[in-house]
């Protein structure tokens, strides 16, 4: 059974950082990649960060880039999601996914949802301006 536990949101001022943990159960993390998505109140989900363990791939969405990074503990099954420079358009739940694809390289420009099957629960990133 397959199953990743997100968490490390919280409430945040404009320019600050977090740093959200993804860790992951029930399948080999090494192989899979593990992607973020974040969706806003009012707004359709959206992808923010690819990273595959399977080919080494990155993808950044642009609203990110350069304020986003991600790194691994293999050992843990953790994926974390380091978050700086945050602005109040950040605030969103960010959701970790994770399965056997690969990352955008680089089309399509963007993180399709519909790739991924295995889903965390959602935690909550608000930024205060």
């Amino acid at each position: 059974d397959v199953q990743l536990q997100a968490s490390g949101g919280g409430l945040v001022q404009a320019g600050g950082s977090l740093r959200l943990s993804c860790t992951v159960s029930g399948l080999t993390f090494a192989t899979n990649t593990v992607a973020w998505f974040r969706q806003a109140p009012g707004k359709e989900r959206e992808g923010v960060l690819c990273a595959s363990n399977r080919d080494g791939s990155t993808f950044y969405a642009d609203s990110v880039k350069g304020r986003f990074t991600t790194s691994s503990d293999n050992a843990k099954n953790t994926v974390y999601l380091q978050m700086n420079s945050l602005k109040s358009e950040d605030t969103a739940v960010y959701y970790c996914a994770v399965d056997n694809v690969v990352c955008p390289n680089p089309y399509p420009p963007y993180i399709a949802d519909s790739l991924y099957d295995y889903w965390g629960q959602g935690t909550l990133v608000t930024v205060s301006s």
